[in-house]
């Protein structure tokens, strides 16, 4: 959208008491990203260069963890209100544009919605993010007169009447900041908390003719905020089915769209399926036809056509080309690379290692730091040891390597092709091409052995 005239202002100064915790309430996470993320990711949408956060509670490690350069801190001191809030940043605004009040605890608005209220022509009023919910408790109410909107009341403010109300402030709201700072010279805290209300200048606005327009959000739950971890559980459960409900149009297949998470973007082939409790973080691609079993995770890797996870295994920071298979309780990390048919089975670990095609290691293995060629086996048991305490050090293996169960390959070592690495060897050394290795060991027996009783 990107409108020059647009200030977008979050407020995120709360202390969020409610969620009973030392972090900053818009820093808990939202589908594996902090609450005020959707908010900013928003703003930017609406003009990436007028971006003001309004901070108070442990407001440097919210810029800490936030870490976004472009926008304006803003502090305030006390915790006073809405308005008051609002406040801190009018000083920093030029009168002939606007101001959009957006709340750091409130993520998932829409930018449908939010171009909606923007493109709403005010002259001299007040454009207003309303709903109606059949469970209005919390929210301040909306009363009209002849169907013009004339003031907001406050829930621990409003009367039997008005409680009755089913339209609903959403808190969110622009308006021109001329308009903006004479409003905010009429503002008392004459209400129940002795806080100074944003939604107060509907009233004062009304009294100078100016109007509110009001629109609805697209969808209700977009304006749902959160106040404790129960909330926050909730919706995340209503996003997650609505991005799972989007997959599954798309034609992918997804078992119980209840037990799966989707905190990142996901980009599929055709007839792929996805068991029962796997997530999905970062950005991932999956491939045609590919099977992922259940309780897997998946983070910021590819996946090629005709690739089967089984089940349990985890994959990060991972390229599979086409038609591997990997797991149960496979760990893929730190940039493996796979290449065609590859095999990595039970309990195996890959980090940091290129697998040429064809190449197997299935059972009980840790392979570290390593590129490996083609049609390799690597035997149940063997570790590349790659870390002298310091540095971590590279193995190299050749193209048709057999390394035998339960051998150490001490890194920085190199295995030409065609080489065999014998059961319960210890690679030290170089090895030539098509080479056997093998350590020498005796094998003793003891005729008529007793093992030793305890004392």
């Amino acid at each position: 959208m990107q409108n020059n005239l647009i200030n977008v202002v979050i407020l995120a100064a709360g202390k969020g008491t409610r969620m009973c915790s030392d972090i900053p309430k818009v820093l808990h996470t939202l589908a594996g990203k902090p609450i005020i993320s959707y908010v900013i990711d928003i703003a930017k949408y609406i003009n990436e260069k007028k971006i003001y956060i309004v901070y108070g509670f442990k407001g440097n490690l919210l810029k800490r963890q936030l870490n976004e350069p472009l926008i304006n801190w803003v502090l305030q001191n006390e915790q006073l209100g809405t308005a008051n809030a609002v406040a801190q940043v009018l000083p920093y605004l030029k009168d002939n544009e606007y101001i959009l009040v957006l709340y750091g605890d409130v993520p998932l608005i829409s930018k449908d919605t939010l171009e909606n209220l923007c493109n709403i022509k005010i002259k001299n009023g007040i454009g207003l993010l309303t709903a109606i919910s059949d469970n209005p408790n919390g929210y301040g109410r909306i009363v009209r007169k002849n169907e013009v909107i004339t003031e907001i009341i406050e829930h621990e403010d409003a009367n039997f009447h008005q409680l009755n109300i089913k339209e609903i402030n959403t808190g969110i709201m622009i308006a021109n900041v001329g308009d903006m700072k004479y409003w905010f010279k009429k503002i008392d805290n004459n209400n129940t908390k002795k806080e100074y209300y944003l939604t107060d200048i509907i009233k004062i606005a009304y009294q100078k003719h100016c109007f509110t327009k009001s629109i609805c959000p697209v969808e209700l739950y977009e304006i749902t905020g959160i106040n404790n971890k129960l909330q926050l559980v909730h919706l995340e459960r209503s996003y997650q089915l609505k991005q799972v409900q989007k997959l599954i149009i798309d034609g992918i297949t997804i078992r119980d769209p209840n037990r799966f998470d989707l905190r990142g973007t996901l980009k599929c082939g055709v007839d792929v399926e996805i068991d029962i409790n796997v997530i999905i973080e970062g950005n991932v691609v999956l491939g045609n036809r590919v099977k992922i079993g259940a309780g897997c995770i998946i983070k910021d890797s590819y996946i090629g056509d005709d690739c089967h996870i089984y089940p349990y295994s985890i994959i990060k920071n991972s390229k599979l080309s086409i038609r591997c298979n990997i797991g149960p309780f496979s760990h893929l990390r730190m940039k493996a690379n796979l290449k065609r048919d590859v095999c990595i089975g039970n309990f195996v670990e890959i980090k940091d290692v290129s697998l040429g095609s064809s190449s197997k290691t299935k059972h009980l293995s840790y392979l570290g730091n390593s590129e490996i060629g083609s049609n390799v086996n690597i035997g149940a048991g063997t570790i590349t040891c790659n870390y002298d305490g310091t540095n971590k050090l590279k193995t190299i293996i050749g193209n048709n390597v057999f390394v035998g169960s339960d051998s150490q390959l001490i890194a920085p070592v190199t295995i030409a092709e065609n080489a065999t690495i014998a059961a319960g060897t210890t690679v030290l050394k170089d090895v030539k091409d098509a080479d056997l290795v093998l350590n020498i060991k005796k094998q003793i027996h003891k005729k008529h052995w007793k093992r030793p009783l305890k004392k």
